[in-house]
C-alpha cells in the first residue's frame, strides 16, 4: 500500500501541475484513435507503473481526446523488447518507456550508461542527469536514433544474486551460470568476471533458477521482491551497484512531427512528471532493500571499498572495449561528471 500511495501521490502531483496544459480545442481528427506505448515490464513494477502514470496523464491533461494505452511485457514486439526501436522507426508503436540498452544492437551510443561500475552510487548518477550539457548531448544521441527524447527515470542500480555461494570476489564467480539479458556487453563482462552467462528471456529465467539450471541472474532488487526470487533458491545476494540503466521516455519521430505545439507540451511534461516520481519510488525500494532481504532470510553483502575495486580492475578490458565501440566521446563525458561528483 505504501508504494502505491507513494507512486500515485507523485503522479497525483504532476497531475495537479498539468492541469494548465490541457488541449485547446483542435479540428476534429487532428489527433490518432489510439497511441500505443511500449514497456517491458508491467505495473507491478516501478518501470510499468512510469507507463501507465505517463499514459494517465496526457489522457488526463488532452481531456480524453489524447487516448494513450500502455502495452506491458514489450507485447507490440512479441515480447523482445530489442525490437522496440525499429517499430518505433517505423511507426508501429508512437512512444516508449524502454531501456536503451535493450536497443543498443542497433544504436550502440544509446547504451553509454550501460558499462560496468560505472556509477558509484545515487550521487555519481545524479550529478549526470542533472548535468544540463550532457543531457542534450544523450538526447541528441537519441535523436540521431530517430526518437524525440522526453525525460529520463531510472531502472535501478542492478544486483547479483544466485543459490550456490556468497560472493565476495571475482574469484567467487568462477564456472557460475548466470542467467543475462540478450547484451553481448554484458555477457563480455561476466565472461572476464569468471562466470558462465547464458542469455535468456525473463520468463525462461525463471523455471531455470527454479530448477538449478542457471545459478542465479542480476537485477534490481525490487525484481528480485516482486518476483520473490528467494523462492527460486536465489539464498545470496552480493550488493555491489555494478549497473543502473536509465529508462527513456520517448516518442518516435514521425509520431511527435503530427503533433501540435500544444500536444507537444503535454507529452514532455506529462513524462517528466512520470520520471520524477518513478525515480523516487526506485530510490525508495533501494533504501529499503537490506531489510526486506533480511524480513525472507536472504543474505545480502555488501563489498568493501578494495573489493568493488577488484571487481572493477576484472571488467576493464571489457569496459574499455565496449567504451571504443559505444562512444568515446559520450561515455567520456560520463566519466568526467563522475569523477567531479567524488570532489564535491
Amino acid at each position: 500500500m505504501k508504494r502505491r500511495e507513494l507512486i500515485c501521490g507523485a503522479a497525483g502531483a504532476a497531475a495537479s501541475g498539468l492541469a494548465g496544459l490541457a488541449l485547446p480545442a483542435l479540428a476534429q481528427g487532428a489527433l490518432k484513435s489510439e497511441y500505443r506505448m511500449s514497456s517491458v515490464l508491467p505495473p507491478a513494477f516501478a518501470w510499468g507503473r512510469a507507463a501507465e502514470t505517463w499514459a494517465r496523464l496526457m489522457r488526463e491533461g488532452g481531456q480524453g481526446r489524447m487516448n494513450v494505452k500502455a502495452y506491458p511485457g514489450a507485447s507490440l514486439v512479441q515480447g523482445d523488447a530489442t525490437r522496440e526501436l525499429t517499430a518505433l522507426r517505423q511507426g508501429a508503436i508512437d512512444l516508449v518507456c524502454g531501456s536503451p540498452s535493450n536497443w543498443s544492437g542497433t544504436a550502440r551510443e544509446l547504451g553509454c550508461f550501460s558499462l560496468p561500475f560505472l556509477f558509484p552510487d545515487h550521487k555519481a548518477l545524479d550529478a549526470v542527469l542533472n548535468n544540463s550539457a550532457f543531457v542534450s548531448q544523450y538526447f541528441d544521441a537519441v535523436r540521431r536514433a530517430g526518437l524525440e527524447p522526453l525525460a529520463l527515470g531510472e531502472t535501478g542500480f542492478r544486483q547479483l544474486s544466485n543459490s550456490k555461494r556468497p560472493v565476495h570476489s571475482p574469484a567467487d564467480l568462477k564456472g557460475m551460470k548466470l542467467r543475462l539479458p540478450p547484451s553481448p556487453m554484458m555477457s563480455d563482462t561476466f565472461q572476464e568476471l569468471g562466470a558462465n552467462p547464458t542469455v535468456m528471456s525473463w520468463a525462461d529465467a525463471q523455471p531455470a533458477l527454479a530448477s538449478g539450471a542457471v545459478d542465479g541472474c542480476e537485477n534490481p532488487m525490487e525484481l528480485f521482491f516482486a518476483s520473490k526470487m528467494n523462492m527460486l533458491g536465489q539464498k545470496y545476494v552480493t550488493k555491489w551497484n555494478y549497473m543502473n540503466e536509465v529508462l527513456l521516455f520517448a516518442v518516435s519521430r514521425s509520431t511527435w512531427e503530427g503533433l501540435g505545439k500544444d500536444e507537444r507540451a503535454l507529452l514532455r511534461d506529462s513524462a517528466q512528471a512520470a520520471a520524477k516520481a518513478q525515480i523516487a519510488e526506485v530510490r525508495k525500494f533501494f533504501a529499503e532493500d537490506l531489510r526486506q532481504a533480511a524480513a525472507v532470510n536472504v543474505a545480502v553483502y555488501e563489498p568493501t571499498p578494495a573489493q568493488l575495486q577488484e571487481f572493477t580492475v576484472s571488467t576493464r578490458r571489457s569496459y574499455a572495449r565496449w567504451k571504443a565501440q559505444i562512444s568515446p566521446t559520450l561515455v567520456g563525458a560520463i566519466e568526467q561528471i563522475v569523477q567531479n561528483s567524488r570532489k564535491a
